[in-house]
């Protein structure tokens, strides 16, 4: 965590200001019942996707700011809303990057900075194979199929901040978060 807390300070020496931020925190954790999680399965879950996004973005905050269109995407998971049978701690800890989302959208709504969540939505990742064993990996699309619609929330002439975009294979959606 020493790390995130010194990346702000390591930029503005070296650049000034930060232009994009791409928050992807991610682990899955255990698939398990609630009750049966280790307590510290949970804490990591919770340390890595939640903790570890809001430590960067207390870090590179002011230098987003310094941007003359400073650009932060958080990703997300559709887990954070579709709360599936066993996967509470990752649907939790998603569910939570999104509430610091939107409410550091709303705390910069006056300034140039945007900020949005975006769902990728199924892709081919390590950590999808790990989630999903057995599924045929050719099936899902590779990362580059919906990289696109994630660059999309970097355009200088983004106007919408505290929005929840969705990455589908042939779509790009979004949802204004409820206020």
């Amino acid at each position: 965590m020493k790390a995130i807390d010194g990346l702000g300070g390591a930029i503005h020496e070296r650049w000034g200001k930060l232009d994009i931020l791409v928050a992807n925190a991610g682990i899955l954790g255990t698939l398990s019942p609630i009750g049966h999680i280790e307590a510290k399965v949970f804490e990591k879950v919770m340390t890595v996707n939640v903790t570890a996004t809001w430590r960067l973005i207390r870090s590179v905050e002011p230098l987003l700011r310094k941007s003359d269109a400073g650009r932060a995407i958080i990703l997300t998971s559709g887990a954070a809303h579709n709360c599936r049978p066993f996967w509470s701690a990752y649907s939790a800890s998603k569910a939570a990057v999104e509430a610091l989302s939107r409410c550091w959208a709303g705390e910069a709504a006056n300034t140039s900075l945007r900020i949005n969540c975006v769902n990728p939505g199924h892709a081919r990742t390590a950590m999808r194979a790990e989630a999903m064993p057995g599924e045929d990996p050719e099936t899902v699309p590779h990362p580059s199929a919906v990289a696109p619609g994630i660059i999309r929330l970097a355009d200088p002439n983004l106007r919408e901040t505290g929005m929840l975009f969705d990455v589908t294979e042939d779509r790009f959606k979004s949802y204004q978060h409820p206020a």
